[in-house]
């Protein structure tokens, strides 16, 4: 019985199975680090997006031509930003922007918790404001506030 003395290519054979294995695990980081980075830039798009149509909440706030004694029929919304003289939408960077509309829905009682009597009257209103975002992001926030009047 003879036994051959032939392992001179196993050093060889272990190197190569350790170098694909190295390999696999650094094609495997490469794509994971792609992935968390496509995930932060979708965020960060979002949040962008988000604050400009937070922006725009805060626009219809400003300007009380949006749902004054000129905005009280219901179904007719009004749409912003308002067309000049009114102030511009300061500037947000490139891509961002805002729109939507203030819509009055009905009058109604003032609603508890508020210093208001009875010779006061609430109008209701419903606020959309859409941010629009690189990539084509998009987010609309809704709100609904009342304007307190006063009864003649």
């Amino acid at each position: 019985m003879t036994i051959l003395n032939n392992d001179r290519g196993t050093v060889l054979i272990a190197a190569i199975l350790i170098l694909v294995l190295l390999t696999l695990l650094g094609i495997t980081g490469i794509y994971t680090s792609t992935i968390e980075k496509s995930i932060a830039v979708n965020d960060q798009i979002y949040k962008m997006t988000f604050y400009v149509a937070e922006a725009g909440r805060t626009y219809v706030v400003a300007n009380s031509d949006l749902y004054g004694p000129d905005n009280i029929t219901p179904g007719s919304p009004v749409s912003f930003p308002l067309p000049s003289p009114a102030p511009a939408v300061p500037a947000m960077g490139s891509g961002l922007s805002f729109d939507g509309e203030v819509e009055y829905l009905e009058p109604g009682n003032v609603p508890p918790g508020f210093p208001f009597d009875t010779t006061w009257e609430a109008h209701f209103y419903k606020a959309t404001s859409q941010g629009h975002g690189p990539r084509n992001a998009q987010v609309a926030i809704e709100v609904g506030f009342f304007r307190p009047q006063k009864l003649e």
